[in-house]
């Protein structure tokens, strides 16, 4: 077969219409095989007799997309020292931009050998371990072009490939599960009926399931056992090789539809696990540079994400590995932006975290990366690894203080006021100091991982039996409140109070200062029968099931109508903190004024009451201090938001006229709607009784 010298540079199979350059990345490699397959799986090696950098490389005319290979890396095999090249394992490229199948889990995967490897053979790992595969680069994107949703007008929709598309009626039964179901008209309907401009996907970097997940006969199917940092998972296409094609047909008709595309990306470790696991790619090409390794002890893995290893963000190579891969998800697939998986493990330089460690210097240059949405898991498994505030000014974060301090006041938990004051208002006491914007905060109340919205108001304990391993999965501490029964039920008042818990719950999600991210299936009332952890569970339990009834129906209405007023109303997505005082001089009232049920401005004791179940809260639409795209200033109509999480119904006094003469009834989480201005009440002493554990919206009616 005809080599030519090709060029060390991208990284990676790159196929350029004549043939494909292949290089690889190892520094301890003695001399690397490429190993091509055709379709009878007869393997053909070519050695790379170039090396430039300590990349192998070399060009092959004639290859083209379709091609299946993989490499077998000669070099040093000790493992006591962290040295683990063995040209026995057939091995994916990091760089694949494709990659066919998952490992049958041969024990040769994990043979721990303390000796010499043997020599290689026809009797090797060729065939348990995934091909990579060339891939066509062209692609017709039309007039495709990111829609570029600024953060305080965003509304972020997490969703699983699969569970979101699986049992959709109207959803082609061949396409269910699939990129191309993401795509399909009804799938795009859903999202912007409710409102959604960004879909934040669960991993779809390539992914293997587990060996011991296999042997109980479950999956991987929340996906973060990354294997691919560049491959479109290939089990997410309805066509066998079609995944990159797929995938950037997905993107693009959400685009068209003005919705965003973010990744769930894991580029803290990898599948191959710990020092027990498999070898399928790094680990054989160069496992210390691509591992954190302990360093008295380099046969074993730093573990700072409790799966076995840690990618090494120390060492140039690995982060060359992940800048490359955001930059092609950007460029080359025209992804909108990243949530960092456990993002304080890239901070991890030395022992601390580090904020500025040099993969967030790197970002924070980059004229593609630093352009998208950045969202951090602000925390790991490792010491100190909760960073909740602490990441660098072009980040945004998950706020699990915003989580945790909603559910804590609507399940009646006392003393949590005024941290649940600053949560709702942008949570300034994390962000503010740092220079950053209240939009910092992606809030959430629940996510993939833990109870859904349903289950929350429906079950105080994890029912998770159908993982497999008794129970000892998954978080202890839910914060979640059954409204008085476990799980199903018949009780009439327990069904009303746990569909009024979950209006409570997405009005306040909506109506808070941030950005609001929606769990998928919450806006019609998924349950996953009190599992909190289904990562092993790719079937109905995970699934949405879009067999609606009235209240299901009734919920997502009440969803999208609060989506709507949410966006047309700037004064709850503002893109500044409050400053709890006039704006201007020409203003009287504050832009923000907070109340007791007596109607009475809220003192230090007030906040520090242990009852702390009920508050009210003034938005003063015409001190926004913003300016719109044409420079001309924001302002909206003003509004008061009556919280009432205790279990008794409490009667509000309505502020006195100098906050309005006349105040209209727009959002009632009780009766569950959203109108327009209607009921009027005359201010100026005026009460209003609010329903047990219930939140009303007034907007001020201007004379």
């Amino acid at each position: 077969m005809r080599t030519w010298p090709g060029s060390p540079y991208p990284l990676g199979a790159t196929y350029d219409g004549t043939g494909t350059n292949f290089a690889l990345f190892s520094e301890v490699a003695e001399h690397v095989e490429l190993c091509l397959f055709d379709e009878s799986g007869t393997e053909t090696r070519v050695r790379l007799e170039e090396v430039d950098g300590f990349v192998h490389h070399g060009f092959l005319p004639g290859i083209g997309p379709g091609q299946r290979y993989g490499y077998r890396v000669h070099g040093p095999w000790d493992p006591e020292q962290g040295l683990r090249c063995n040209p026995q394992k057939l091995l994916i490229d990091p760089y694949a931009k494709a990659v066919q199948g998952q490992p049958d889990w041969d024990p040769s995967l994990f043979a721990y050998e303390m000796g010499s490897p043997e020599e290689p053979n026809d009797d090797d790992s060729a065939g348990h371990v995934p091909f990579s595969l060339v891939v066509d680069p062209y692609f017709d994107w039309a007039d495709d072009r990111l829609p570029r949703h600024p953060y305080h007008e965003t509304i972020v929709y997490e969703a699983h490939v699969r569970g979101l598309t699986m049992t959709h009626p109207d959803v082609p039964e061949e396409l269910r599960g699939t990129y191309a179901a993401l795509a399909h008209p009804a799938i795009v309907e859903h999202l912007t009926g409710l409102g959604v401009t960004a879909i934040e996907l669960l991993p779809v970097h390539q992914f293997v399931t587990d060996h011991y997940l296999v042997e109980k006969d479950l999956t991987n199917y929340w996906g973060y056992n990354t294997i691919g940092f560049f491959a479109p998972h290939d089990a997410y296409a309805s066509h066998p090789g079609r995944q990159v094609q797929e995938f950037k047909g997905m993107v693009r008709e959400l685009h068209a539809a003005g919705i965003e595309v973010i990744l769930d990306v894991v580029y803290n470790h990898t599948a191959e696990g710990n020092h027990l696991g498999p070898t399928l790619s790094m680990r054989g090409i160069d496992n210390q540079a691509y591992y954190r390794l302990v360093e008295d002890d380099p046969q074993h893995y730093m573990d700072y994400t409790g799966t076995g290893n840690s990618l090494n963000v120390r060492h140039p190579s690995p982060l060359q590995l992940i800048m490359d891969s955001l930059r092609y998800w950007v460029t080359e697939m025209h992804v909108d932006g990243f949530r960092f998986d456990l993002a304080a493990t890239l901070a991890r330089e030395f022992y601390d975290v580090d904020k500025l460690a040099t993969f967030f210097e790197l970002v924070q240059q980059d004229p593609v990366v630093s352009q998208v949405k950045l969202i951090a898991e602000p925390w790991d498994v490792g010491p100190g690894g909760y960073q909740v505030g602490n990441f660098p000014p072009l980040w945004t974060e998950w706020n699990g203080l915003y989580r945790d301090t909603v559910r804590d006041f609507w399940r009646g938990e006392p003393a949590t006021l005024g941290e649940f004051a600053s949560r709702i208002s942008g949570s300034s006491d994390l962000y503010q100091d740092t220079g950053r914007r209240p939009y910092a905060s992606i809030n959430f109340v629940t996510a993939h991982d833990g109870f859904t919205l349903d289950d929350l108001v429906s079950y105080e304990q994890k029912h998770n039996d159908a993982n497999g391993e008794d129970g000892r999965d998954g978080a202890d501490d839910n914060r979640s409140w059954n409204c008085g029964v476990e799980g199903p039920t018949d009780d009439p008042e327990v069904l009303d109070l746990r569909r009024r818990q979950r209006r409570n719950f997405l009005a306040t999600l909506l109506l808070s200062q941030g950005v609001p991210m929606v769990l998928h299936g919450d806006e019609l009332g998924r349950s996953q029968g009190g599992n909190n952890n289904v990562y092993c569970q790719d079937n109905e339990t995970s699934w949405i099931d879009w067999d609606l009834d009235e209240h299901e129906h009734a919920l997502l209405g009440f969803t999208s109508a609060l989506a709507a007023f949410r966006t047309a109303h700037p004064v709850f997505r503002r893109r500044r903190f409050f400053q709890g005082k006039p704006v201007r001089k020409a203003d009287e009232l504050r832009d923000i004024a907070w109340f007791t049920p007596a109607g009475e401005e809220m003192t230090d004791e007030n906040w520090d009451d242990d009852f702390g179940r009920a508050v009210a809260v003034f938005l003063n639409g015409r001190a926004i201090d913003e300016r719109d795209e044409r420079g001309e200033r924001v302002v909206d109509d003003s509004f008061l938001l009556a919280f009432n999480a205790h279990h008794e119904d409490i009667t509000f006094t309505v502020p006195d006229g100098e906050y309005a003469s006349t105040w209209a009834l727009v959002v009632d989480t009780a009766s569950g709607t959203v109108a327009e201005p209607g009921d009027e009440l005359v201010a100026g002493g005026a009460t209003l009784d609010v329903t047990a554990r219930s939140l009303v919206v007034l907007q001020r009616v201007e004379s």
